[in-house]
């Protein structure tokens, strides 16, 4: 088996806050001469965070060894309050031989770190697994009140960084399987481990981007429109029609069964991926665009009355904005703008004033693809649901770059595309409260979603197969739970790390060159720039760039509102990813400069 401490924190410099690594470095001196009492492989140092809560640690099954700790130093004054967990002497329970012997995939052999602890006073069947999976991609364990509740990419990797966990490791504990491609090779174990993102091991993965266009080497900055497949998506999707496919549910043969197994797994690693309760909260749909306007027919048509109000940011993405619109014409509704600064920021006084007793549904990007502002959801989720209203989350801009806790945060609905996570086309999940599901009609009739059929009355099968109506694509929801898991293990802490540099790279780059402005500068953003330049249409950039091998996005982005707040029509966009440099960037304000002519 290979090590399972993947990953290891960095000591803190001098006057910050030890790590427990360094507090138990004269405990883990003797692993080394022999085998450790907690039954840690000899010369091991387990990653664990710096700043701990008693919260964080508890039961998990397979055999525990104590280690009795001491009384922890203050914690510096300049980490921020939001960012402080209480702290003090308590057991923190390692993971005795059991547990080791126990972990035999290759992802899980990544995930005995900090994520392997469960919630406090649990026994080894009430584990609570949720502790386990958020921290794999990037969620801090303990208490949901102690978590950052507005977080972009800076506030993020800051976070990652005081914490300890930056280099948590990347795996998840109890994937399920076995499928023929679930395993990491060994190149992406080592960078998975490694600490920092191995950007070249990373391009490897992603076929599209070994060709040329225009004879220079393919830079791909429109992420925010669609990400690249990587090669393990590719081969799961062939892997599928070659030897599984099959309709799903209904067949009584072996290739029925094993599509059935194969769509429910993805189901499965979606509800893990977003932290749902159950697997049945999970509904597969074609995109963002499509679960939207199934939360919009059904909830709205069951819901909203005539003066009811949907409140939606300036910000959203027209898939956000012309469903309502539809429905709120055929109920009598109304829609209200929640208004942003000139920074592109969320005016959090105006939402609450906006918010009221006929305000039914809130409608938030968590990022806007325009800007790359991110939304404190969190918050507005909680402001919204004092006055009784539901809340509907679009992560299509941030499932690929931000951890996401649909419980912790208590989102009533979160909708994602598979394509902007590195998944295929055509496929994407809605979350939604189990009880919420219950209460809403169908959306489309059709086989897979009754009960019984006569001429004179149908009954409709329970969610999620009420609102998944016909032949559903099977493939795609393959391919997309690989790629949930291709993401997790990577590490979204080591993901975000990547792309917060390129984002502050490519914003000091753009930025010293004469006659370009950059348009919405919000301290918390995911990697997206927009900019014009003086006297050049967006479009002509767009052109000129690609005749360089730079794919940007040149245009309104569908959410012409967002730029008309700034009395624009269209603004350049690159977008930044996982296998995205720093030479690529270099590349895009050499062009711009190029075209600038200085």
């Amino acid at each position: 088996m290979g090590n399972p401490f993947v990953g290891q924190p960095q000591l803190p410099a001098a006057g910050a806050v030890p790590s427990l690594p360094h507090v138990l470095s004269e405990a883990r001196t003797a692993s080394s001469r022999g085998p450790s009492p907690a039954g840690i492989p000899t010369g091991i140092t387990p990653p664990l965070p710096a700043v701990m809560s008693p919260g964080m640690f508890g039961a998990i099954p397979g055999g525990l060894s104590p280690v009795q700790l001491p009384a922890f130093p203050s914690i510096p004054p300049e980490v921020p309050e939001e960012m402080r967990h209480p702290v003090s002497p308590g057991e923190i329970r390692l993971p005795g031989p059991e547990t080791l012997a126990a972990i035999s995939t290759p992802a899980a052999q990544l995930a005995t770190g900090p994520q392997a602890f469960a919630t406090p006073g649990a026994s080894p069947a009430q584990v609570d697994r949720t502790v386990v999976e958020r921290a794999a991609v990037g969620v801090s364990p303990g208490p949901a009140d102690q978590q950052p509740r507005y977080e972009g990419l800076t506030a993020f990797v800051q976070r990652m960084r005081l914490t300890g966990c930056e280099t948590r490791p990347a795996g998840v504990v109890g994937l399920p399987g076995p499928h023929p491609f679930e395993s990491l090779s060994g190149e992406l174990s080592r960078l998975a481990s490694s600490g920092s993102l191995d950007v070249a091991a990373v391009r490897r993965d992603f076929p599209i981007l070994q060709q040329r266009v225009h004879g220079q080497p393919l830079a791909w900055l429109d992420n925010a429109a669609t990400t690249q497949k990587p090669q393990v998506v590719i081969d799961a999707l062939r892997h599928f029609y070659e030897t599984e496919n099959s309709n799903i549910h209904r067949g009584a043969h072996t290739l029925a069964a094993k599509a059935t197994e194969a769509y429910e797994r993805a189901r499965e690693t979606v509800r893990r991926f977003v932290g749902a309760e159950s697997a049945e909260e999970i509904v597969f749909v074609r995109g963002t665009t499509e679960g939207i306007n199934l939360v919009a027919q059904t909830f709205g048509h069951r819901f909203l009355r005539p003066g009811d109000e949907i409140l939606l940011s300036v910000l959203e993405h027209h898939a956000n904005i012309v469903p309502w619109q539809m429905v709120a014409r055929q109920t009598g509704a109304h829609i209200r703008s929640i208004p942003v600064n000139d920074r592109g920021e969320i005016l959090l006084g105006e939402y609450e004033r906006l918010l009221g007793p006929r305000t039914r549904l809130v409608g938030l990007t968590h990022a806007s693809n325009s800007l790359g502002t991110v939304l404190p959801i969190a918050e507005m989720t909680a402001l919204a649901h004092r006055h009784g209203a539901r809340v509907l989350i679009d992560g299509a801009q941030t499932i690929a770059h931000l951890p996401v806790d649909v419980r912790r945060d208590q989102f009533d609905f979160f909708v994602f595309s598979g394509h902007k996570v590195f998944g295929p086309t055509g496929i994407g999940a809605v979350y939604a409260r189990r009880e919420l599901w219950a209460e809403l009609p169908p959306w489309q009739g059709g086989g897979n979603m009754i009960r019984e059929v006569s001429f004179e009355e149908t009954t409709f099968a329970d969610p999620p197969a009420r609102f998944e109506a016909g032949t559903p694509n099977v493939a795609d929801a393959v391919g997309l739970g690989v790629a949930l898991d291709y993401v997790t293990r990577l590490g979204l802490p080591l993901i975000a790390r990547h792309e917060h540099d390129l984002l502050e790279y490519a914003t000091h780059q753009l930025q010293r060159i004469p006659g370009v402005r950059l348009i919405g500068t919000a301290r918390e953003k995911v990697g997206v720039l927009s900019f014009l330049m003086d006297g050049r249409r967006p479009e002509d950039v767009g052109r000129f760039l690609d005749q360089r091998g730079i794919a940007v996005r040149a245009g309104h982005h569908c959410a012409q509102p967002s730029l008309r707040r700034f009395g624009l029509t269209a603004t350049v966009r690159p977008s930044f990813s996982i296998y995205n440099t720093r030479d690529e960037v270099d590349r895009l304000a050499a062009a711009v400069r190029e075209l600038t002519g200085r």
